[in-house]
């Protein structure tokens, strides 16, 4: 990307607010009427065609620019600037009669039809040029347009569709599997294509991993989920880079889905490096979870996809979607306060999907800033309320949150692991992150995410909750990581195969045997509801469930004992000293409160001293930089909380002075600028 090309979106002077604008979906009238609105929300960034190009292009060739140059005049001379989307995730049904081969395929042999959004087969060479068309032609007349704040390339790619099993995608993996692998050869040792017979003698031979009668070889499922992913970013890129030479100095981003609830298809780290600018989409799951702590993830998650850099919340929902069993509204002042937590977890605004709610269509019940009941509602009273909030929170622009320690995430560890044929159903390592990250944050910690190779010696304390796919490379980071000083934390199942899905050579864990100083003989994976219980210092018990190890100590202390089951009397959790750090290992499967033990026990070996006592879903962070050091304290409780203060302050939603303690009112938000 440009070295001139800015990382935030251009116009804004303080954080951004606003939404999705799908003026199209409405007569001409009711625009006047929105730009009016959005003037009175204090609306200044919405995101605008990017699901327009049967509009824009309504036949082949034909071009009608004529009602986005009035929509971008109009928005302009409100004063709100645009996020201008590439409407390249729904192609019109002219271009699918046109090329029906561009309608993806799936494994078993279905293929999808139009109708919906995102069904697309990016192998496609007649959808690659017409998404390469449309991209220039919007860049060539809107370049210069002053309302232009940004790029919108496409939107959540991997979702619906990830990955395509036609023949244009076959013949595209076997090119991409000869630049990966430069010979037949040396595929065929990386995928151990001799297990079953499976061996090739050239690529041609090599189709996407479609339907078998049973389990397909998991090296090429493994590719072809890194292929397919690499196949959307090679879209994005040829999207991206039209508009870099044709806007030079206009940021480019696509809409991210980082939390692990929405997306599991695409690698973010490297999605991170091709963006301009990190931006995210978030909706709450309620799955019966604690949707604030989801959240609170999802945002620490982004934030390290940027890498430390503030990033931008694209797409949230005012109060209830519409796509899961149960779609719940959000209670009175819940959206200010979701707004609020990812602000101060680095987002540099909030906006929604979306402005005005739509009369037809699918989404007609996802809720949005201006509701069906029009501005005599309390959605649209709290979003007023919001803009507000958001305005004066302007001084935060550019700063940085502060992290207390690492939690290690791959997506493609989670690939492989989600990979058929495993010890146990059971152990599901999105499950294993959700958990000790709850526990993290219940102990008031802010959470950074980073790659199992990333520089981690900024960190006391580095978590590894699942990481079955571990490379040398990787091992040898975490071995020095404990060597100079640092606190490991590692949990069951993790360092067992290579990039290729090959179990290390020799014992497991593979490269984490001499930074753990133990070996694992064998798994003992626990039935269904089974549990086994564990002994510790002074007696302590616990109980662990879904998994269980016979762990061999070479070198590692036993500090938590099996008392039952095959297990008994085995080591069930250890310490190990390396060098001028320790590195802990846990062999079974803990609830987050069980696992604070254990990770209270690694924070002293960090030296992290412990948090003011402060109650249960109080989160307090903190963002900091040259406008000076800001904290967040954000109170999902009913009743009002009290968060000590190192230095006194003003808080910017009241303007009141704060010293000592600060008093958050009841599911409400205080932030305070801190003098100094």
């Amino acid at each position: 990307m440009p070295e001139t090309t800015p990382r935030a979106p251009r116009g804004p002077s303080g954080l951004a607010f606003g939404g999705d604008y799908n003026p199209e979906q409405w007569p001409r009238d009711v625009w006047d009427e929105d730009a009016r609105l959005m003037r009175e929300a204090g609306v200044n960034l919405v995101s605008v065609g990017i699901f327009a190009w049967s509009l824009l292009e309504p036949a082949p060739g034909a071009h009608e620019f004529g009602w986005l140059d009035d929509v971008l005049d109009l928005l302009h001379a409100n004063g709100v600037r645009v996020d201008l989307g590439t409407p390249t995730v729904a192609p019109p049904a002219w271009f699918y009669r046109a090329h029906p081969d561009a309608l993806p395929v799936t494994a078993d042999g279905t293929r999808f039809s139009f109708g919906s959004r995102g069904a697309i087969c990016h192998s496609n060479a007649g959808y690659r040029a017409a998404a390469a068309d449309i991209t220039t032609r919007l860049a060539e007349r809107y370049a210069d347009h002053p309302a232009l704040a940004m790029w919108h390339v496409h939107n959540e790619y991997g979702v619906p569709v990830s990955a395509c099993y036609c023949d244009s995608c076959a013949a595209h993996f076997r090119r991409w599997l000869a630049r990966t692998y430069d010979s037949v050869d040396a595929l065929n040792e990386a995928w151990g294509t001799a297990f079953w017979g499976q061996r090739y003698a050239s690529f041609a031979e090599i189709d996407p991993p479609r339907a078998t009668p049973t389990v397909g070889n998991p090296a090429q499922a493994l590719d072809y989920r890194r292929f397919a992913d690499a196949t959307l970013r090679e879209n994005f890129v040829m999207e991206r880079d039209i508009l870099h030479r044709l806007a030079p100095g206009v940021p480019v981003t696509t809409n991210f889905m980082t939390a692990l609830s929405q997306c599991d298809s695409v690698d973010y780290w490297a999605w991170g490096r091709e963006v301009d600018v990190v931006t995210n989409d978030h909706y709450l799951i309620t799955d019966g979870r604690r949707t604030h702590v989801n959240l609170a993830m999802a945002a620490d998650l982004t934030r390290s996809v940027a890498g430390g850099a503030p990033w931008l919340l694209l797409e949230h929902s005012t109060s209830g979607v519409n796509w899961q069993p149960r779609n719940p509204a959000k209670a009175p002042g819940q959206m200010a306060r979701n707004s609020l937590a990812h602000v101060a977890r680095g987002s540099e605004g909030a906006l929604f999907f979306q402005w005005r709610q739509s009369r037809r269509g699918a989404e007609k019940f996802h809720s949005a800033m201006l509701p069906h009941g029009g501005t005599d509602t309390r959605v649209w009273r709290e979003v007023v309320e919001l803009g507000a909030a958001v305005e004066a929170l302007g001084a935060v622009r550019g700063t940085r949150t502060e992290a207390d320690v690492a939690v290690l995430w791959d997506w493609q560890s989670w690939w492989a692991q989600n990979l058929q044929w495993h010890p146990s159903e059971d152990h599901d390592p999105r499950e294993r992150a959700d958990a000790f990250y709850e526990a993290l944050y219940d102990r008031h910690l802010t959470v950074d995410f980073a790659h199992p190779e990333a520089d981690l010696s900024a960190y006391p304390l580095v978590v590894v909750p699942a990481l079955y796919l571990m490379t040398e490379a990787a091992g040898a980071n975490l071995r020095d990581y404990v060597e100079n000083g640092g606190t490991l934390v590692v949990s069951y199942f993790s360092g067992i195969v290579d990039e290729h899905d090959a179990v290390h050579d020799g014992p497991v864990p593979g490269p984490l045997r001499d930074v753990l100083g133990l070996t694992v003989e064998e798994f003992n994976p626990l039935p269904a509801g089974g549990g086994v219980r564990l002994r510790g210092p002074g007696g302590a018990e616990l109980t662990g469930d879904v998994w269980s190890e016979f762990v061999v100590p070479r070198g590692a202390e036993t500090v938590w004992t099996y008392t039952d089951g095959l297990v008994a009397g085995r080591p069930a959790v250890t310490r190990n000293r390396l060098g001028r750090g320790t590195a802990w290992y846990l062999s079974t499967r803990l609830a987050p409160g069980a696992l604070d033990v254990l990770l209270g026990a690694a924070a002293e070996d960090a030296r992290i001293a412990p948090r003011a006592a402060l109650p249960r879903d109080v989160e307090v962070v903190r963002r900091s930089g040259d406008s000076g050091s800001y904290l967040f304290a954000v109170n999902h409780t009913a009743s009002d909380a009290k968060v000590p203060l190192e230095a006194p302050g003003t808080e910017l939603l009241t303007g009141e002075r704060a010293a000592g303690r600060l008093v958050v009112p009841a599911e409400a938000v205080r932030v305070v600028r801190l003098d100094g």
